[in-house]
């Protein structure tokens, strides 16, 4: 028998963080009855139901998107505006692995396997993301050396980053760097910014992982190869509880 979040994970519903709120909210049926414990264990061949529908196992699929800006990173959007799945063409139920905001592009893994999900976004696991920052101000030595420390931003002190400045600009007063970080909080990196007094004009992430951009232009997407979906594991579970 195995978990209920677990299982409704598998089967390319939601992640299992996603699934677990799912039962919260009283969602989730198993044989008709509704399951409010997180750590219910499903028999084989019982019947579950999301939000009234059966679930089915699908095959697991991985994608990479260079999202455009203007695009919402979800399933769906209460306002009606394009999600980052309008872009990609395919039957099974995809979902972002993580977000990017509004306005910034780049990156973006989504695939129906939820225990691949979490193993790239779960706190305790930390995967590199690589983004090019424009910024409103020059950084100086001493507030990069901050960033590459780590800065307490939301009352928590952000894991040590890798900052390189790319260029800058003292006549309009802004620079380029490129940020390394190994977490996924809300808004972060505009926030490590924001914390100095200055302002993210541009956002782009370059690389997740192993995974970067190459050959895709805004928009486009791809398959992930195999080789890829292995080594993104192995450099999740690599990371594992690193402090």
């Amino acid at each position: 028998m195995e978990r209920i979040q677990k299982v409704i994970a598998q089967a390319g519903i939601a992640s299992r963080r996603k699934a677990e709120e799912l039962i919260l909210q009283g969602k989730v049926k198993v044989d008709g009855e509704t399951i409010s414990e997180l750590g219910y264990k499903v028999k084989k061949g019982a019947l579950i139901e999301v939000d009234g529908k059966k679930i089915e196992k699908e095959d697991k699929v991985y994608f990479v998107l260079n999202k455009p800006k203007n695009i919402i990173s979800s399933v769906s959007d209460d306002k009606n505006r394009k999600t980052v799945v309008d872009l990609i063409n395919v039957k099974e139920r995809i979902f972002p692995i993580g977000r990017l905001d509004y306005d910034t592009t780049g990156v973006l893994l989504l695939s129906n396997d939820g225990e691949f999900a979490n193993e790239l976004i779960h706190p305790r696991y930390h995967v590199e993301k690589e983004y090019d920052v424009t910024i409103k101000g020059i950084l100086n030595s001493e507030e990069i050396k901050m960033l590459q420390k780590g800065i307490v931003i939301d009352g928590k002190k952000t894991l040590p980053a890798k900052v390189f400045l790319v260029n800058k600009d003292l006549k309009s007063g802004i620079c380029n760097i490129q940020l390394i970080i190994k977490e996924g909080r809300n808004h972060q990196v505009k926030k490590m910014i924001e914390y100095f007094g200055y302002t993210v004009t541009k956002l782009n992430r370059r690389r997740f992982g192993c995974i970067n951009l190459k050959g895709l232009n805004l928009g486009e997407y791809r398959r992930l190869k195999p080789f890829e979906i292995k080594r993104l594991k192995a450099i999740a579970n690599s990371n594992e509880d690193l402090k």
